[in-house]
């Protein structure tokens, strides 16, 4: 993928505020290459669902206020129309977001989930539906069958429902797909998985991904750059090892700094003593 990345898909440069209210961005320049995965890193509140929000059009346009440009594959997002954001919606760009369980309808199986997303970008007959959600399940490691797809949400894993989320996502194959905090209802090892499917999905499909977390673990283990997100504003961007490795803002210096670090536990006087 290094040739890919030398080309940018999205890039940003806007100011966000909302109705008698200081701005929540201010000034945001960034940009997504072509296949590689962009960390979003941010305290809460700093303006980071905000900014996917304003990729996606989907901020209430009668409360808010966006000023800049965004420009993905040539077009200026911004000045699209609602109708031809709902055209790019899931299927150029997806999203992903932190709770499953809310995101999926409660009273559809998730059959009907997956073909309504289907049939919102394609036409085709009731064999070629099928055939893509159940390559879309395969390819987020979920059973395909046919007792799977009768399932309703309720009666999965969270674990699985966030894969359901990401197979609904990918069905299209977008270029881009925004993960906004998608791991962090999540357990430990089931977050593990989660972030191993998303790089094996940018790795495989050459989709990339804008991971929005305040989990500097998880985005360490993913990403392959790094924008660090602060009062509205982008204060650093490098790459993974440069951000983690050699921070230059004082700010990033003290998010690196916030890291646990885990010390070996001390040995057991007793057990030395007994092994002497």
């Amino acid at each position: 993928m290094a040739g890919a990345h030398a080309t940018s898909l999205l890039s940003a440069h806007v100011s966000v505020r909302y109705a008698d209210k200081p701005s929540i961005l201010r000034d945001v320049k960034f940009e997504i290459r072509h296949g590689e995965v962009l960390g979003l890193v941010g305290q809460s509140g700093s303006g980071k669902s905000t900014l996917a929000m304003s990729i996606l059009g989907l901020l209430d346009k009668k409360h808010s206020c966006i000023e800049g440009v965004i420009n993905f594959q040539d077009s200026d997002l911004l000045q699209l129309s609602e109708r031809e954001l709902r055209a790019l919606r899931g299927r150029s760009i997806a999203l992903v977001l932190q709770s499953p369980l809310s995101s999926l309808n409660p009273a559809l199986k998730i059959r009907t989930q997956l073909k309504e997303a289907w049939r919102a970008h394609a036409s085709g007959s009731s064999a070629d539906c099928i055939h893509a959600m159940r390559i879309a399940l395969q390819s987020v490691s979920l059973p395909s069958d046919d007792d799977f797809l009768r399932k309703y949400p309720s009666q999965m894993s969270v674990g699985q429902a966030q894969r359901v989320l990401i197979a609904m996502a990918t069905l299209h194959r977008p270029a881009l797909l925004i993960a906004d905090e998608a791991t962090s209802a999540l357990d430990v090892i089931t977050q593990s998985e989660i972030l191993a499917l998303f790089r094996e999905l940018n790795r495989s499909t050459g989709m990339a991904i804008l991971y929005i977390s305040h989990d500097l673990a998880s985005v360490a283990g993913i990403c392959d750059r790094i924008a660090i997100l602060h009062q509205g504003t982008i204060v650093e961007c490098g790459t993974t090892q440069q951000i983690f490795g050699n921070p230059r803002q004082e700010y990033t210096q003290k998010l690196m700094a916030s890291m646990p670090r885990i010390q070996p536990a001390p040995a057991n006087k007793t057990h030395v003593a007994a092994a002497r």
